[in-house]
């Protein structure tokens, strides 16, 4: 399976924004959900977003609802998050995934057990 890479992490403070990238690869086509997770320190790993590689079906958390936003350049085969309005509790590693082929399931898929692809993780730092 081709690896998927992260980019974009970094260390800002409460209220600033970080942009997330992963580069996809063939999957962009592939009728998968391709997600972004984060898992903090001592906590599970969670979902932030989903989004279907075939048609308009995304998962947000509720957590980050408002400010998070999911997005699939399928030209560039990128997988992005972009994230407005941070604060101290979005601090966590975060990982790209992408799901087993699902071809028209409509309700994106939120456990981390349902994705079999993963990147090496991106850590994301917000101060107060």
């Amino acid at each position: 399976q081709a690896p998927l890479v992260e980019t974009g992490g970094g260390s800002v403070q409460s209220g600033g924004s970080l942009t997330l990238s992963c580069v996809t690869f063939q999957y962009t086509y592939t009728h998968r959900y391709l997600g972004w997770f984060r898992q903090a320190p001592g906590k599970e790993r969670e979902a932030v977003a989903t989004i279907h590689t075939g048609f308009p079906s995304k998962y947000i958390a509720d957590s980050v609802k408002g400010r998070f936003t999911i997005s699939q350049d399928k030209t560039k085969n990128t997988l992005s998050l972009e994230m407005n309005d941070l604060r101290p509790e979005d601090t966590a590693m975060y990982y790209c995934a992408v799901s087993r082929p699902m071809g028209s399931v409509r309700t994106p898929p939120t456990k981390a057990s349902e994705y079999t692809g993963w990147g090496q993780g991106t850590q994301v730092t917000v101060s107060s």
